[in-house]
């Protein structure tokens, strides 16, 4: 396989990516597994990701697992996604499926996520000893990052009737590959809470509550260890990351008129490892709000837009302004099928926009013939 290098500046982007990894030099409780922070299917991101009280279905065990258990009774779900990021350089999947038990108070689901960058140029053995070139030992690799979660929701209450209060509980299985020069394992666990009592819905979501840790192994011969060193690149050794907790809260309403329903919605954003750039910020914790709205016609069309990731933005003359990263999408719905669009920006700038698709599918016993 050939790479024309100067058509794809996106590898240098990688390349460099890679090598920040590897020398250790960001903190690790603050980026660790960005890769779960970005969001799992389409509805969910056109509104901007403030959906934490209002999001139901399999997706929800990513957003807040207490919104899977609001769903079709006994029908089973499932959902899957794919976009593509920073220009296309990045893939990003996800598969998650819910199943219902013996009771209509209680649902399990699974899922997997992928963010991956693939084909990769590995550049450590491209020179000869004499420093001559030689592309015939030019290879490529990927770095692909998984997550595995598995999923209890269930409604309080032990009688018939719905509970208006659900809770949900992720445990969550990390795996992380830089090609064969480096891998983590991980685990963590997320909780969550929604209240629904039509028109009013609270939800909050407890990401990593265990303090999530990925458990990093590198490995390189004694070749490349040489090659790094004479190149002035560190040489890692294994070590453990942490990722914080995040504390996510929710508060939406619903409004239903004849053919339409307007769902608009207001999240917070809490992290806990130290300042950031956002517009509530301290010493330990930081603040990011994200608004949200859904129109719906018939129960079948549905229309979406959001915005998140506020900042503050420096401007010539010591001045400040708010920056914030936009989203749109719209969904269609018909009978147990469903399709989800987004459209977003990973907020890199230079129009590298994201595309965002993915489609649900219901089948089995329901009480409602009419999802």
């Amino acid at each position: 396989m050939t790479i024309n290098f100067l058509k794809k500046p996106a590898y240098y982007f990688a390349a460099l990516s890679l090598l920040s990894t590897f020398s250790g030099q960001l903190p690790a409780q603050k980026y660790s597994n960005e890769f779960l922070k970005i969001g799992v299917g389409a509805a969910g991101q056109g509104k901007g990701y403030a959906v934490a009280s209002s999001m139901t279905g399999p997706q929800a065990a990513y957003w807040n697992p207490a919104g899977l258990v609001r769903s079709d009774h006994f029908s089973w779900e499932l959902i899957a996604m794919h976009s593509e990021w920073f220009g296309g350089i990045g893939q990003y999947d996800y598969l998650g499926f819910s199943l219902p038990t013996r009771t209509e108070k209680q649902r399990l689901g699974m899922a997997i996520i992928r963010f991956g960058i693939d084909d990769i140029p590995n550049t450590l053995n491209l020179y000869n000893q004499d420093g001559t070139l030689n592309f015939d030992q030019l290879s490529t690799f990927s770095a692909s990052d998984y997550a595995f979660l598995f999923t209890i929701s269930r409604q309080l209450g032990q009688t018939e009737s719905a509970s208006p209060i659900s809770w949900g509980l992720n445990a969550k299985v990390i795996h992380r590959r830089i090609g064969a020069f480096a891998n983590a394992w991980g685990f963590g666990l997320d909780a969550g809470v929604q209240y629904h009592r039509e028109p009013f819905q609270f939800g909050i979501m407890l990401r990593d509550i265990s303090t999530t840790f990925n458990i990093w192994q590198y490995r390189f011969s004694e070749s490349e260890k040489a090659i790094l060193g004479l190149t002035g690149n560190t040489i890692p050794t294994d070590r453990t990351e942490i990722t914080a907790p995040q504390v996510i809260f929710g508060f939406s309403t619903l409004k239903r008129f004849e053919k339409l329903t307007v769902s608009p919605e207001f999240n917070l954003f809490i992290y806990s490892d130290g300042r950031r750039n956002t517009l509530l910020s301290g010493n330990r914790l930081a603040a990011d709000p994200a608004l949200g709205v859904e129109i719906g016609f018939v129960s079948k069309v549905f229309l979406r837009g959001g915005a998140n990731q506020f900042q503050w933005l420096s401007v010539p003359g010591d001045k400040r302004t708010i920056s914030f990263r936009p989203a749109i999408g719209a969904g269609f719905k018909l009978n147990r099928f469903s399709l989800d669009y987004a459209f977003n920006d990973p907020g890199i700038g230079r129009g590298a926009y994201s595309h965002i698709l993915s489609t649900q599918l219901k089948w089995g016993v329901g009480k409602n013939k009419n999802l």
